[in-house]
């Protein structure tokens, strides 16, 4: 499969089957982002939570391209009476769709909408799909039970934000890949604005110093998993 950032938290897979899968799409209104939402049609959008930056631009494209949106529940309503289609889980539950399983795991952070409406809690999730296994944490800060989450799962890639203010800065993301203990590390969600500034090469170089992979991505970068 391929797996391609286009930078902050927005990352695209695509499995070999064909399945095409968002994940919080935050594009037009991204600085960064080298794609934009008029040139995707996703069969799949996983959200982590609601804030501006992740929901992004992911109704703008569903109106396109009708995926199905995988969220907690509380998000998943708030999408579902705006008319799109969705599967509503929450943290802790799991559920397997035809390009692999998707389990919510806890994430410390808030959650509402754009608009001001509470969409429930944010989450971070695992995707299970041929043969790999990618813990994408979402905004979170540092909690103990990572190492929990990588006991229980042997982590191909572990996808975490470094930028501080709003989530793990460079110390407790390190902490975070310590605990959890991936085969791979990519440092997501900095210099986005300058609130969040983070050099992703210095990350790097403290889990290398570990023995630890880290790769960082180009913004727009795919790769093969």
């Amino acid at each position: 499969m391929k797996l391609r950032y286009f930078s902050h938290s927005a990352f695209q897979i695509t499995t070999h089957s064909g399945k095409t899968i968002l994940i919080d799409p935050f594009l037009d209104e991204n600085p960064t982002s080298p794609v934009k939402s008029s040139d995707l049609r996703p069969d799949y959008i996983i959200l982590s939570h609601a804030h501006g930056d992740h929901l992004g631009d992911a109704m703008k494209i569903a109106k396109k391209s009708d995926p199905l949106f995988i969220c907690v529940f509380e998000l998943a309503n708030y999408l579902a009476d705006k008319g799109f289609k969705t599967h509503g889980m929450h943290i802790g539950g799991g559920y397997n769709y035809d390009f692999g399983r998707v389990k919510f795991t806890i994430a410390h952070h808030g959650s509402g909408a754009p608009d001001g409406t509470y969409c429930g809690e944010a989450a971070g999730i695992l995707l299970t799909l041929e043969g790999k296994i990618i813990y994408y944490t979402g905004d979170t800060g540092l909690f103990y039970d990572m190492k929990l989450i990588g006991e229980m799962n042997k982590i191909d890639v572990m996808l975490l934000p470094i930028g501080d203010n709003f989530t793990m800065g460079l110390t407790d993301a390190v902490k975070a890949v310590e605990l959890t203990n991936p085969h791979m590390a990519i440092p997501i969600h900095y210099n986005t604005f300058p609130v969040i500034e983070a050099d992703p090469y210095a990350f790097k170089r403290r889990l290398e110093e570990q023995g630890r992979e880290c790769r960082v991505l180009d913004f727009g970068q795919e790769i093969d998993l």
